[in-house]
Formats: C-alpha cells, sequence, structure tokens
C-alpha cells in the first residue's frame, strides 16, 4: 500500500512512500510524527493506523485545517 505525504508546497505534487519504508524509518524509533497529504482518503489512513497498531505501536490520527477553505488540510499521525 503506498501512502502520499504532505505536499511542501500547495503547487508541487505529493511523494509517494510505501508502508515498508515507513516501518524502515520507525525502526528503533520511540516517537515520530508524519505529515500525510489531503489525498489520502480517510479509510487509507485508518488502514495505516490498524496496520502500525498490529505492530504494537501507538498510534495518533488528526486532521489538521491550515486555512479557512475546507479543501486547506492533511493528516498528522504521531507514532509512539
Amino acid at each position: 500500500m503506498d501512502i502520499l505525504l504532505a505536499r511542501e508546497k500547495a503547487s508541487s505534487k505529493p511523494k509517494k512512500i510505501s508502508v515498508s519504508s515507513l516501518k524502515e524509518q520507525l525502526n528503533n524509533k520511540t516517537d515520530k510524527i508524519l505529515y500525510f497529504d489531503k489525498d489520502n482518503t480517510h479509510k487509507q489512513m485508518m488502514n495505516l493506523v490498524e496496520t502500525f497498531e498490529k505492530e504494537d505501536y501507538t498510534v495518533h490520527l488528526r486532521e489538521i485545517k491550515y486555512g479557512l477553505d475546507e479543501d486547506n488540510y492533511m493528516y498528522e499521525i504521531h507514532f509512539l
């Protein structure tokens, strides 16, 4: 499964990252916060949370709004 990371600029395209690559990044880390693009579906984000909870991580997901428009948001996931 591929997930889109948050865009660095509003005009740029989001970068894809695989779940296995995320697991490698989290290996031997006590906690990490990652930001994901709004183009990911809520279902994809919940599947990602469930995947890491099965790996004995504590995972917190929330939407971050950064503008007045309803489309100005991203997902934040805190892995513990």
